[in-house]
């Protein structure tokens, strides 16, 4: 089945609270990385408001706490996306805890970052934005098929018109380091992650939609220049 646009009465404008106006989510669980800020704090919020169990997986579960502070039904870990064992042991500890999943939302990423790399030399953007996010979306996905009907929602953005994924130098081994380049390409990796888990997951009742936010301030933009 392919993924069609759909005429709704959202606008930009429109809040997430406003969205999900009218929803019950009671019993339903789900889990927003990067969750306690930005876009992933108003989705937490709506979420859990409509009576969803929330788990906000978190690079600083202390900040997350705090900005979270208020909502009900949500629950803190700690997660860092750029280091495998990390992404371990946060999907082990929720499988422990959780039997399904009805709703995973990628949401945690950087963006348009001075170079750096992760334990294994792997380019942050691809790292922390892609990579992270694959292994935690194969290491929920009995939780994911548990629930019988469920959805990933992948966070990408229009950026990926700027870069194909260069899978001859995916980590700016050879080529010359660009912030933006680094992370357009990341964007195109959630894309087609999106695009391929959608069409293998639907025999298991696992719907994946790519989600391109628009232009909204938050701390992703926070090393952002004008040039």
């Amino acid at each position: 089945m392919l993924q069609e646009p759909l005429l709704t009465a959202f606008g930009l404008a429109t809040s997430a609270m406003e969205v999900a106006r009218g929803l019950d989510l009671s019993g339903q669980v789900v889990i927003v990385t990067g969750g306690s800020s930005g876009l992933g704090l108003e989705t937490t919020r709506a979420l859990a408001m409509s009576g969803a169990r929330v788990h906000v997986p978190a690079l600083d579960p202390v900040a997350a706490r705090a900005a979270l502070r208020g909502i009900d039904r949500v629950e803190i870990w700690p997660l860092h996306l750029g280091v495998e064992a990390s992404v371990g042991a946060f999907a082990k500890a929720f499988l422990d805890r959780e039997d399904r999943l009805d709703t995973l939302v990628l949401n945690a990423g950087i963006m348009a970052q001075p170079l750096f790399r992760d334990l294994r030399g792997r380019e942050g953007h691809f790292s922390i934005n892609f990579l992270g996010h694959y292994r935690l979306t194969a290491l929920l996905w009995p939780a994911l098929v548990a629930a019988g009907i469920s959805r990933v929602v992948v966070m990408s953005s229009r950026a990926h018109q700027m870069s194909d994924v260069d899978l001859e130098d995916i980590d700016f081994v050879r080529r010359p380091y660009d912030k933006w380049i680094a992370y357009a390409q990341s964007k195109t990796a959630n894309a087609l992650f999106s695009v391929a888990l959608d069409r293998r997951g639907q025999a298991n009742g696992v719907r994946a939609f790519s989600v391109h936010p628009g232009s909204q301030p938050s701390r992703l933009s926070r090393t952002c220049t004008r040039r």
